[in-house]
């Protein structure tokens, strides 16, 4: 009989630890939570202090017993959840509902799942940590009695199957801010003048600097003339030369929100696929004769922080792999966010020696992808700094100054591993400028004036969103997924283009919310809401104090909403066609996947259809249909032909109106990371990228 239960949250975690403990241990998992508040009710009494009231969750009943039993035939209880506040709720509720002292040492902490860390976990547990609790049950009475307050009066006052969330309600409204920015944006004229430069044989770029060593901008066609008709001649002076030589360090170790911005960037991946892959390989993968191992920290985190024995091993790792002068010689110091708790250490591998390649064969494409970006990132974020040669030149002819600049790696450094990516697509290249010297003379080749306008502010992707929601202290590493995930839902926002846009429902209910509900929607009001939430978890003040506080001012705005909000009426707007069915319009329709054809008969006709457009290039499989836009259950815009399931014609590249001039099949444009791509479907036509 084993002496010990260990009770975790999933079967892969039990699964992986088990293996570590040896026989006298048994390892079992709650499945998550056991207890929760109830989803028929409130579950929390505002006139009785707060008391919350827990019930276990259904279907969680055969889990709970199994537990029972086994917690009464073990000599003790070991409660190892996540190392979290939703951990620590975990093993609190689980204490109480199996009868465990929550001040003996019963709760058990690891931030890797490796033998080592687990076995070191289990000769130091501790009390569950009260201040951990009240953080997090502080953070669910708040959410529900927001959501279980303001959801039911949407409901009545615009639509079913609305809701409203502390953090959530604010991302939509940084989405809606952004567009009326993007809708009130008035562009303004530039000008660049580029010139093509030449010494004997080697060419290289300038651009219109400014007159008599002072910038001057370019705002109109005059302004660009007025330069022009100054230049005499094409034969330029470099009046000066300045080179540099600067240092680039590499980013630093992932935390929860960098790693959903650079998974969504680099991989293209939604920050719910993210962390679903990022906890697989947390939990534990099957290596074959290694057996199930945890192949990276913990993976919400906001601290940079790295322990002083993987600090080691990677020095050792990076000195065998690359030599001695890719090792970090000096200690950077760790980023820490305004907010940051610093409870956990960075993302990292839980073993540098442990290659993507060498585990590649044991993981599936995304988890492979996702654990190589991981462990690059580690392992270039202690290396050395990049050194990198930089020249400016500034070309004078008369008054008139040019500038050329140019830069090139002379010490890779971490960059032999990894670079950052960013949101706007503009990798860094290198430029290379001749050896040029004060008093040299150059030719300019050619002259090209260009007009310009000033673009708007960019819509939010996915990273750009999380990056924003971070900065401003909006959320926790655990939010972001499932906020993001739940606006889009509840049809507050859709993705076009992978950018966020509002809808005209998240719009209506924005405006609502603002009316009646100004604080929840305040920026700063919400930052300071979360800064307090965290003075719970760290015992210096009372939970229930900080929601007394907040539900003074929110009682009050909820009794003003039920009496003075109206009922919003969202007409279906026309689609300027009638239902083949049964004759009546037919209308758009807002769904789960965004909008859709439906007749406005319904429930007497239940005609429904996609929204397609047509593309003016007919089908070249059935010749009888024509080719229309669709998209997916996943919004991925894909094309087909319009006789579907006649005819079952389909591509993810749009097809082109124009024939392969090599083999008269369809021509595709096909979307690269930096442009459009025109090739044949068939053969191996290709076009020259745009951009």
């Amino acid at each position: 009989m084993s002496e010990y239960l260990v009770i975790v949250e999933s079967p892969a975690k039990a699964k992986t630890i088990e293996r570590y403990l040896g026989k006298k241990y048994k390892v079992k998992a709650s499945m998550g939570h056991v207890r929760d508040l109830p989803r028929s009710q409130m579950g929390v009494d505002a006139k009785n202090h707060f008391e919350v009231k827990y019930i276990t969750i259904r279907g969680k009943g055969p889990v709970l017993k199994d537990l029972k039993t086994a917690a009464k035939k073990a000599k003790k209880v070991y409660l190892a959840a996540d190392p979290d506040r939703e951990g620590e709720a975990i093993a609190w509720h689980l204490a109480h509902s199996l009868n465990v002292d929550i001040n003996s040492d019963c709760r058990v902490v690891f931030n890797e799942i490796t033998k080592d860390a687990i076995k070191e976990s289990f000769k130091h547990p501790r009390p569950i940590n009260q201040d951990l609790v009240d953080a997090q049950q502080a953070r669910r009475v708040l959410d529900r009695l927001v959501g279980y307050n303001i959801s039911p009066l949407l409901w009545k006052k615009v639509k079913k199957g609305l809701s409203a969330g502390r953090v959530q309600s604010v991302a939509v409204r940084i989405i809606i801010e952004r567009e009326k920015e993007i809708q009130n944006f008035k562009p303004e004229e530039y000008w660049t003048i580029k010139a093509d430069f030449l010494k004997g044989n080697e060419q290289f770029e300038g651009q219109f600097y400014g007159v008599n060593g002072k910038k001057v901008e370019l705002t109109n066609e005059a302004g660009v003339k007025d330069v022009l008709s100054a230049i005499e001649g094409n034969s330029f002076t470099i009046k000066s030369v300045t080179k540099k030589e600067r240092k680039r360090n590499p980013a630093p170790p992932f935390i929860t929100s960098s790693l959903q911005q650079e998974a969504a960037r680099k991989l293209n991946f939604r920050a719910k696929k993210t962390m679903m892959l990022a906890q697989q390989l947390y939990e534990g993968i099957d290596l074959g004769k290694e057996g199930t191992v945890g192949l990276i920290t913990y993976m919400r985190t906001d601290s940079t922080r790295i322990s002083e024995t993987a600090i080691e091993e990677s020095s050792q790792y990076i000195e065998k792999s690359f030599g001695s002068q890719f090792l970090n010689g000096t200690k950077r110091k760790d980023k820490k966010g305004v907010n940051a708790q610093d409870a956990h250490e960075g993302i990292r591998p839980t073993s540098i020696f442990r290659e993507p390649n060498s585990v590649k064969q044991f993981l599936g494409r995304d988890q492979f992808r996702l654990y190589k970006l991981i462990w690059e990132r580690f392992v270039a974020s202690q290396m050395a700094s990049a050194i990198m040669d930089t020249m400016s030149v500034d070309l004078n002819n008369g008054d008139v100054v040019f500038r050329a600049t140019g830069s090139k790696v002379k010490s890779p450094g971490f960059m032999k591993v990894y670079v950052e990516g960013n949101d706007d697509d503009t990798d860094e290249k290198e430029k290379m400028l001749p050896d040029l010297k004060e008093g040299d003379q150059v030719f300019s080749k050619d002259l090209d004036p260009k007009q310009h306008f000033t673009q708007p502010p960019p819509r939010y992707t996915e990273a750009r969103l999380v990056k924003t929601l971070e900065e401003r202290g909006i959320g926790r590493p655990s939010t972001y997924a499932p906020t993001l995930d739940t606006i889009q839902k509840r049809g507050y926002v859709a993705l076009d283009n992978k950018r966020f846009i509002p809808t005209e429902l998240g719009e209506i209910v924005d405006e609502l919310m603002l009316d009646f509900f100004p604080k929840i929607l305040d920026v700063e009001f919400t930052a300071k809401m979360e800064h307090d939430l965290d003075e719970i978890e760290e015992g210096k003040t009372e939970w229930i104090y900080i929601i007394d506080e907040f539900y003074k001012d929110f009682e009050k705005r909820l009794e003003i909403a039920e009496a003075e909000m109206k009922e919003v009426e969202i007409k279906d707007e026309p689609a300027g066609i009638d239902c083949e069915n049964c004759g009546h319009p037919m209308v758009y329709k807002m769904g789960r996947y965004g909008k859709f054809m439906a007749c406005s008969n319904f429930p007497d006709c239940r005609n429904t259809k996609p929204i397609v457009k047509e593309i003016g290039v007919p089908c070249p499989k059935c010749e009888k249909g024509n080719i229309v836009e669709r998209k997916s259950k996943k919004k991925r815009i894909f094309y087909g032909c319009d006789q579907y399931p006649e005819c079952d014609f389909l591509s993810w590249d749009k097809p082109l109106p124009r024939k392969c001039p090599k083999c008269e099949n369809l021509l595709v444009e096909k979307k690269l990371k930096k442009g459009i791509q025109v090739q044949c479907a068939q053969c191996d036509y290709k076009e020259e990228p745009q951009k």
